[in-house]
């Protein structure tokens, strides 16, 4: 017994930013001063390593469960279900819902709590709670919903990723380029078929990694210094990224019982192209191989990264054929991964 995936929906939010949205902005360095290059240059360095041409970003009347609430209506849709059916909702996040203009963090009741208020669930007994995992939530939340389904406590779970990180930026610090915004969702149902989740792992560390990601001041020390905004250790993420990512992902992947040559696709956690790229590379070499063509569907260029939204939304983009290089069929063996705050690392294989 396993859980499969009967359902799955996304909002890739209108408002387009190009990197020529930055072009005004006053980047500063941590020792507050101003950095030396255009940002023209910063950009197209942006652009070079991490691939991200374009985000997007919510409305100003949007915020983070509006997007989740969306998502999920819309894989409620695709699967076809009575959503009074469901014994789970699990919403991915980590910052709450941040209204545009502010800085305060509102997650009281859970968005979870939310969304089911808003689809108009009557059954008392689904049960509805927030993950708070860093980028890495939306699995998380699949595993265990997946775990709540083989346990025989759930038979229907929705889980949704959702974020808004455009409005927990610093605009002084250039990594507020990277940020995006946007939500996916997925329902699991029991399935003693072929098909579903195979093998999954987690992981975090936390004794020296704590802190690669965190909510620090502002670049511009002429701001208030109580609030605080998502910064990170770039090359920290990097380092670490390239060393344990791709160790647990063969690790979940020889957990699974298939073969490498078995493997169609690599879903992984659209948080910067290079860094992405090498991590698949990095997995391969362990089985002695080189990288396939087109086993890692990447949209980081027009969307960003949008946390733990890009994994559910990169999914529904290639089963709605929106990436012609890209498709899934059923019987097709795919390998899910994601690293980021906690610093957290978690995976999953999965069989259409």
């Amino acid at each position: 017994m396993t859980s499969k995936i009967i359902g799955v929906g996304n909002y890739i939010p209108s408002k387009t930013i190009t990197n020529l949205f930055f072009d005004e902005h006053h980047f500063i360095n941590k020792s507050g001063e101003s950095l030396k290059e255009s940002n023209a240059v910063i950009a197209n360095k942006l652009k070079d390593i991490t691939g991200i041409e374009e985000r997007r970003y919510a409305s100003d009347q949007q915020v983070t469960s509006d997007l989740g609430l969306i998502a999920a209506q819309a894989a409620i849709e695709n699967s076809g279900i009575d959503p009074e059916t469901l014994d789970y909702i699990i919403f991915a996040h980590n910052f709450g819902d941040v209204r545009a203009g502010t800085v305060q963090s509102d997650a009281v009741p859970s968005l979870a709590a939310r969304v089911k208020h808003l689809l108009r669930i009557k059954n008392n007994f689904c049960v509805a709670y927030d993950v708070l995992f860093g980028c890495p939530g939306w699995i998380e939340g699949m595993i265990q919903a997946n775990a709540f389904i083989r346990s025989g406590i759930a038979k229907r779970c929705l889980v949704i990723g959702a974020e808004t990180l455009s409005r927990v930026v610093d605009v002084h610090d250039r990594d507020s380029m990277i940020y995006a915004d946007g939500a996916g969702a997925a329902i699991l149902e029991m399935s003693s078929d072929e098909s579903g989740i195979k093998s999954h792992l987690s992981a975090s560390y936390t004794l020296n990694e704590k802190d690669y990601l965190y909510f620090g001041k502002s670049y511009n020390n002429d701001k208030c210094q109580d609030t605080k905004y998502i910064k990170m250790d770039g090359r920290k993420i990097y380092e670490f990224a390239l060393v344990n990512v791709p160790d647990a992902m063969k690790k979940c992947f020889d957990e699974s019982g298939y073969t490498i040559d078995q493997l169609s696709k690599i879903i992984i956690h659209q948080a910067n192209e290079k860094m992405d790229e090498a991590i698949v590379k990095r997995f391969y070499q362990l089985y002695d191989l080189p990288m396939p063509e087109n086993i890692m569907p990447m949209v980081i260029s027009k969307l960003g990264n949008s946390s733990v939204a890009t994994i559910p939304t990169l999914l529904k983009m290639i089963l709605d054929g929106e990436l012609p290089a890209h498709e899934i069929k059923k019987g097709d063996i795919l390998l899910f991964a994601s690293v980021g705050a906690g610093m957290n690392v978690n995976s999953f294989v999965y069989q259409f």
